[in-house]
């Protein structure tokens, strides 16, 4: 009897601990959600957005152009770590200016089009995630780019500099 309890007990906390692994769910976009490095409203900014949730953090950051959200992962000077990312899924978005504030796919699933001559919700040039081949395919035939994976997207695409004569558009 003391055995079954005991691997009962070991079942349970086994259980627990797995709970405990599970990463966030993502959060629905609000008025609240402030992007991290410029603490402008998301909403107020078209083209997709991006949330990291962080170990320890209630909220997530969000970010108000995917290009900001990778530069942010590329950076060596993160204080916590990350239990979850999200992105905007493009290929189900109403329009670029409308990209949802609940359509997110975990980031390491998406598709990314880099290189298009799009700008994201604040100007720079928009690294764009969709959920399937389809939607990157046709954003490439309009707009150009290539697609990556998002541990193969080139540093400069989200560091690099950005080029203020190069004139940029805003998809529809």
């Amino acid at each position: 009897m003391k055995r079954l309890i005991a691997l009962s007990m070991l079942a349970l906390v086994a259980c627990n601990e797995e709970e405990a692994k599970a990463p966030p769910a993502p959060v629905d976009l609000t008025e609240q959600a402030l992007s991290y490095f410029c603490q402008m409203n998301v909403l107020e900014h078209g083209g997709p957005k991006g949330q990291i949730h962080l170990e320890g953090h209630p909220a997530p950051l969000f970010f108000a152009q995917v290009r900001d959200l990778v530069a942010y992962l590329k950076s060596p000077e993160r204080q916590a770590e990350i239990t979850a990312i999200y992105v905007s899924d493009m290929s189900v978005a109403q329009s670029w200016a409308d990209p949802g504030e609940g359509n997110w796919i975990i980031a390491e699933d998406a598709i990314y089009v880099v290189g298009a001559d799009v700008a994201g919700g604040m100007g720079a040039p928009e690294i764009v995630p969709f959920g399937d081949d389809i939607g990157a395919a046709a954003f490439i035939a309009d707009y150009g780019g290539e697609t990556h994976t998002l541990d193969t997207i080139p540093d400069n695409a989200a560091l690099g500099a950005v080029d203020l004569n190069k004139t940029l558009e805003t998809p529809s």
